[in-house]
């Protein structure tokens, strides 16, 4: 959808092989992920790296039963089925999506009891216990779980981490303006106490900020030091014992300009003076995330309300996540722009709410979602509608998604596309040869393309090895009859044609380099071509010094 305009990905594949085909282009580079992993329930159903395993499989392969199915150990539950395989699968991802995150990232992972703690402590081995933000309980089902033997579960958990909690900025949402109802000549504000509320406020906890701060009503005039027709004002605690201010002496002295004085009736029915400070309203304020998710509309069955509500009334996915809680989390993250990651994509929630958010608050978030083209079950909504995989479900619902966006938002002009990929095996051969055939093996390699491959799926891997990001910009051109792909504006030119003779060279590299000086970045460019292109030696050398003397340097052949 956009191919041509849209800067988002939907990947299709094993989640493990599309992260580390991801490490060259996107390290660094995402601010926030958000993953909701396969729930390690303990049924027959477990997820290593094939995705799917029979318990009848499963218990040959550790040893506990034989080709028989006859089961050769006891205590099976204890095994480490219920926990290894689950951790075996995630430590790898974990790793990768580490190395993916920007300096000020941060990842957020549901999941629920059966592996909390232990997803817990995996997320502090990759990410260190230094980077601990917090854990969420999210009350996911208020009618409680009935399935549960001893009690009715309400909730779930949200984990998060982040890169370097040095880096991340605090989680939350754009200040009230509402909350902001006074102003001066500088702007809109609202008044906070200076004296310390809350835990630590006693003036034993910090004793060199219980001071007098003076203050003259007749001129509104604030000092730290004693002045004619002032008063002091102690920072007093509501049972009259003695408090502390927020800020120290010299503080007070710096942002002194920031700060008013008024009559406060205390609970003794006394009037006093007290400190206050004025913070201004602007862009940059933020109220902190709550760590409770208790609102209704995080409820889990407004996951499949919503979806019923895309697909005209067919319970297309099971078990989606609420778009509030996906735009709740994705919302509290600082930065409007840059990537927002989601590698076990299942429903394309966390898709659906980043084109949302980009709607209602203009911003400019990207994502990349990864999914499994898992077949979809027998008699269900989804394969009676037509639908062969979960990831084709996901791909309907971000299309729906953006129409949907269209239709109630058309003043929005921002991004409401995605590009699909699909993991495959790379496009070079692999080296196997027939060892009572060498000669024969050496013939079949001389060609490295492997017969199936297009022009595209090259060029896309070769991206991918020199790190360009996979929505870089393609434009293409015909020039001597072949097809030339010119990316992000000229920093790579490729022509893969299977064929160059040498009469089309000199037409060729003329028209690459007349097509590389009308670009601005004339830099720095590489040129590709397929080495068995070339009909001979000679073809190939005289195409590479006309590049070169036209100062183009970096030309490669694969």
């Amino acid at each position: 959808m956009n191919w041509d305009t849209t800067r988002n990905l939907l990947i299709e594949g094993d989640n493990l092989e599309v992260l580390k085909l991801l490490q060259k282009s996107y390290a660094s580079k995402v601010g926030l992920i958000y993953i909701d992993p396969p729930y390690n329930t303990g049924k027959d159903f477990i997820y290593p790296d094939n995705y799917k395993d029979s318990i009848k499989n499963y218990l040959q392969i550790t040893g506990q039963a034989d080709a028989n199915d006859r089961i050769l150990t006891s205590n099976t539950e204890r095994s480490g089925r219920f926990h290894t395989n689950w951790l075996n699968m995630m430590y790898p991802r974990l790793c990768l999506a580490h190395t993916l995150l920007s300096d000020d990232g941060v990842i957020f992972a549901s999941i629920d009891d059966n592996e909390m703690h232990n997803l817990r402590t995996l997320l502090a081995l990759v990410f260190s216990e230094d980077n601990f933000v917090d854990v969420f309980p999210v009350r996911s089902n208020p009618r409680g779980n009935q399935a549960r033997k001893l009690t009715a579960s309400e909730h779930e958990y949200v984990l998060v981490f982040a890169k370097n909690i040095a880096h991340l900025r605090p989680l939350g949402f754009a200040a009230d303006p509402a909350d902001y109802k006074k102003s001066d000549a500088r702007g809109t504000y609202r008044e906070i106490g200076l004296r310390k509320r809350g835990a630590g406020a006693r003036r034993n906890d910090a004793p060199n900020e219980y001071f007098p701060i003076f203050y003259n009503p007749n001129i509104q005039e604030l000092q730290v030091d004693c002045f004619p027709e002032s008063i002091a004002i102690f920072p007093k605690l509501s049972d009259g014992t003695d408090g502390r201010w927020r800020w120290s002496k010299e503080t007070v002295i710096r942002k002194k300009d920031t700060l008013i004085a008024r009559p406060v009736k205390r609970r003794n029915g006394n009037t006093e003076y007290d400190v206050f400070e004025k913070d201004y309203l602007s862009d940059s304020k933020r109220r902190k995330i709550k760590s409770m998710f208790l609102d209704s509309q995080f409820n889990y069955e407004n996951g499949t309300e919503e979806i019923r509500d895309l697909f005209e009334g067919k319970k297309v996915m099971d078990y989606p996540k609420p778009l509030a809680l996906l735009t709740h989390i994705i919302g509290s993250y600082h930065a409007k722009a840059g990537i927002v990651m989601d590698f076990f994509a299942g429903s394309m929630t966390v898709a659906h709410a980043v084109l949302n958010l980009n709607a209602t608050d203009c911003g400019e978030r990207r994502f990349i979602t990864v999914q499994l083209p898992e077949p979809v079950a027998n008699f269900t909504d989804a394969a009676q509608a037509g639908y062969k995989t979960i990831a084709d479900v996901g791909k309907d619902r971000l299309r729906r998604a953006g129409n949907k966006v269209k239709q109630d938002k058309p003043e929005f002009t921002g991004d409401l596309g995605f590009r699909v990929f699909k993991l495959d095996s790379s496009n070079i051969k692999s080296w196997e040869p027939n060892l009572n055939d060498l000669e024969q093996s050496l013939f079949d390699h001389v060609d490295p393309i492997k017969e199936d491959r297009d022009e595209d799926d090259i060029l896309y891997e070769v991206l991918l090895k020199l790190g360009f990001d996979l929505c870089v910009t393609v434009e293409r051109r015909g020039i001597a009859g072949k097809r030339v792909s010119m990316v992000n504006d000229g920093a790579l030119i490729a022509c893969l044609a299977e064929e160059i003779r040498p009469a089309e060279v000199e037409g060729l590299a003329l028209g690459i380099v007349n097509w590389h000086a009308e670009q601005d970045n004339t830099d720095n460019v590489t040129i590709l071509f397929r080495d068995n292109a070339f009909i001979d030696d000679i073809a190939k050398t005289n195409l590479m010094e006309i590049l070169r003397q036209h100062g183009c340097k970096d030309v490669r052949s694969l």
